[in-house]
């Protein structure tokens, strides 16, 4: 019987041992091939090489990293912003006010969720060219910040959360907009983690509508560039990993720094 459990520990043990490894062989190759040259990542090479400041120094005098990178940063931090405000006012209007039409409007909401972004993308281009914010970053952040799956997200963490808490705020004369801000808010800091992390994630590594929208090199964003540098005759793979080393840096240092809240925001915690 004992055999049997120390066979079995072995099995999921390197089970385990397998997966963390196929898990973080990707970011060994992506770190090695950035100090590499293109003709040694062709080949597969495995091991560090030394030409990490020659890629640095190709990259960023081919383009203008740093602005690139503030326009990547700005972008996603707006968005992430407005979509926090929006989607839980939005939520907590549909949680917490109750309507015979609530129901009916909210499904509505869900609905548009099943509608392919292809299938948004023409009439959403014309709108953006009459409001004359094409080739701008407020072309790309606006359409982002109504998220029906956040909405969704904040609703679901709203239903846990005490009522008679508002009602004691109302009581007491509280504004609606205070009883949120002061009370709702604070006392849901996971939830909000957790919908900050996967916002700026989904925002940072957006391609598709900021390719549409923005049309010149100063306003492009780091997946822009990644694109760039892959779509050229003879790719610097070197170089082209050095840029997604840099782009994937700003979103594991969000993670690690909400990471506390993440696993509370999931599965919906309200702070007591």
């Amino acid at each position: 019987m004992k055999s049997k459990k120390f066979l079995f520990r072995i099995i999921i043990y390197a089970f385990l041992v397998i997966m963390f490894i196929i898990s973080v062989f990707p970011f060994y190759w992506m770190i090695v091939g950035m100090t590499n040259s293109a003709v040694d990542v062709i080949k597969g090479k495995m091991t560090f090489g030394n030409q990490l400041i020659h890629n640095f120094i190709t990259l960023n005098t081919s383009y203008n990293l740093g602005r690139i990178l503030l326009n990547s940063i700005k972008v996603s931090g707006l968005t992430v912003i407005g979509t926090l405000i929006v989607a839980s006012m939005a939520a907590y209007g549909f949680e917490i006010y109750s309507s015979k039409s609530r129901e009916i409007v909210y499904g509505i909401i869900l609905l548009t969720m099943m509608v392919p972004f292809a299938a948004l993308m023409v009439p959403l281009f014309r709108l953006i060219v009459e409001l004359k914010l094409l080739n701008t970053h407020a072309g790309v952040i606006l359409p982002s910040i109504a998220s029906v799956f956040i909405i969704f997200f904040f609703r679901q963490s709203f239903k846990s959360f005490p009522k008679e808490i508002i009602e004691a705020a109302r009581v007491d004369g509280a504004s609606e907009i205070r009883t949120f801000f002061s009370i709702v808010v604070p006392s849901m800091k996971s939830t909000y983690a957790a919908a900050a992390i996967f916002s700026f994630t989904t925002s940072w590594n957006s391609y598709l509508w900021p390719l549409i929208v923005l049309q010149t090199d100063n306003q492009k964003t780091m997946t822009l560039l990644i694109s760039n540098l892959s779509s050229a005759y003879f790719p610097e793979y070197g170089v082209i990993m050095t840029a997604i080393v840099i782009a994937t840096l700003p979103t594991l240092i969000i993670f690690f720094a909400l990471q506390k809240y993440f696993v509370q925001g999931m599965t919906g915690a309200v702070k007591q």
